[in-house]
């Protein structure tokens, strides 16, 4: 063959080079129609302080250029459209598509949060029905869908518990979370004003009822739980706390964000639980993550209802309106009426399963379980309670060949497969927490299975392969530390001296 002759390349390039990497002077993806009105002197208009003579630095590529280069990044991506996202309390499940086609439905996408409320009676109504199923599914007697994540929730969850206290006197001084709670809890705890006190579990992982009473004094104001906890198990005393708690005068939160393991099958406000909130990304399948709009909405028993955010949705003369004028409020806490277009998805989702969601989680249960179960003889199982929607292994037996938790996920995405959470809980070290939700086919759960059971074996035969890995990635492992403290966080255009040389 002629050393001319070069040999063609895959249409997907595995080696995408930059934007500003493809920019030549001149090109350009628009083509502007010439001006129908009359030209302005913008110099004049805005003042010469105010105008700039151009924009340097902007890549200039074409259209197709532009296209390409971003189809290209995009197959680069993870997506749970491509397969399993194992994430233990992340609840990573797939987005039906019904889901988007309702929300860009006319009337729904185009609606303007500042039109008059006259004119919002449908997207209200979508509002007051998302509430109302979610009060169903929940037990509970009201609630805001205004905070825009979980963590927001938190924090809207205990500022009604802080101005419920102080309206009866005293907003108390500290909040009790155990050990197996989530990790947002306890910073919420100390921007919403109260200090923390960690409670240990007991030797199955789970509250520690006795603890609890001696702890709960008249400066507790909540007992802040994750239920199902982090272990990926149920609290089965949850309802005796929740008397202790309010013999004191103390209320119970539940974070709900494994609501995924509870939907249809048991209600936290039938078993003691004053407020909680829900992470709809995780239990009501609307996008997780990347940034994008979430929502978290707060739900709460009646006694708690007076200080829910402004404005509250209600019915008035037979119309539904955004009450605004509550004086026990703890006030906006998000634009508008939350997330809209989330809050449709969720409708959505919801609508579509009605009493079905109950066989959601039961599937979700099944798939832990079977992972679980399908697992326990090659990693270590440190908690014997029944599993609910995730499980957490450790990472005990492969530590005898030195492999971590951490090198495990990274030899996971060499067999397809997005890593699960890794060092999480922090009550198990070299935690390894395994949720594959609703969404997966045992068909699927058993790729996972055979992958991970062949990692065992590797860290066993050949562990220098597990601690070295990913292997069939576009980089190999990355200095995780170096990137923390040391980021870069922007890519600078060289100067034309720097490009000459």
């Amino acid at each position: 063959m002629s050393d001319r002759i070069k040999a063609a390349r895959r249409n997907v390039s595995r080696n995408e080079g930059l934007i500003f990497e493809k920019s030549a002077p001149g090109k350009r993806g628009v083509e502007l129609p010439p001006l129908d009105v009359p030209a302005v002197d913008a110099r004049k208009l805005l003042g010469t302080d105010y105008v700039r003579d151009g924009v340097e630095g902007l890549p200039e590529v074409s259209e197709i250029e532009v296209i390409r280069h971003f189809t290209r990044l995009s197959t680069w991506n993870y997506a749970i459209d491509l397969g399993m996202y194992p994430l233990g309390s992340c609840t990573m499940k797939y987005n039906p598509r019904v889901n988007e086609f309702v929300a860009r439905l006319d009337g729904i996408a185009t609606e303007h949060p500042y039109q008059p409320q006259e004119l919002s009676q449908g997207c209200l109504k979508i509002l007051a029905t998302l509430r109302q199923c979610l009060l169903e599914i929940t037990g509970m007697d009201a609630a805001t869908l205004q905070p825009a994540a979980g963590a927001q929730g938190e924090l809207t969850g205990l500022l009604l518990i802080r101005a419920y206290l102080a309206s009866r006197g005293n907003p108390r001084k500290k909040v009790l979370i155990p050990d197996s709670a989530h990790g947002t809890n306890p910073a919420t705890v100390v921007i919403a004003g109260y200090d923390v006190e960690n409670i240990r579990s007991d030797a199955r992982g789970q509250l520690d009822i006795a603890r609890l009473k001696e702890l709960v004094t008249d400066d507790v104001a909540a007992l802040m739980v994750t239920n199902p906890s982090t272990l990926g198990t149920f609290e089965p005393r949850i309802a005796e706390a929740a008397e202790v708690l309010h013999s004191r005068g103390a209320l119970l939160y539940m974070d709900g964000a494994n609501m995924n393991a509870l939907a249809g099958v048991t209600r936290p406000g039938d078993f003691g639980v004053d407020v909680m909130h829900l992470n709809l990304h995780k239990t009501f399948s609307t996008p997780h993550g990347g940034g994008g709009p979430g929502a978290g909405p707060v739900l709460v028993k009646k006694h708690l209802e007076p200080f829910l955010p402004i404005p509250v949705l209600t019915e008035r003369d037979g119309r539904l309106v955004l009450d605004a004028h509550r004086p026990q409020s703890i006030g906006r806490v998000r634009a508008f009426a939350g997330n809209f277009g989330v809050l449709v998805r969720a409708l959505a989702y919801t609508l579509a399963y009605g009493a079905g969601i109950r066989q959601a989680t039961e599937d979700a249960v099944v798939n832990a379980n079977y992972i679980r179960k399908r697992l326990e003889d090659v990693y270590e199982l440190p908690y014997d309670s029944p599993s609910m929607h995730e499980v957490v292994f450790s990472d005990a037996r492969q530590k005898k060949f030195g492999v971590n938790t951490m090198d495990i996920a990274k030899r996971l995405i060499d067999y397809g497969f997005h890593p699960y959470t890794t060092a999480f809980p922090l009550i198990v070290p070299g935690a390894l927490m395994i949720e594959p939700t609703e969404s997966e086919s045992k068909e699927e759960c058993d790729l996972f299975v055979d992958a991970m059971r062949s990692i065992a074996e590797e860290a066993a035969m050949e562990p220098e392969l597990v601690k070295t890995a990913p292997h069939s990635t576009r980089v190999g492992r990355l200095d995780e530390v170096g990137a923390a403290r040391r980021p870069v966080l922007r890519w600078k255009a060289k100067s034309s001296a720097e490009a000459a040389d």
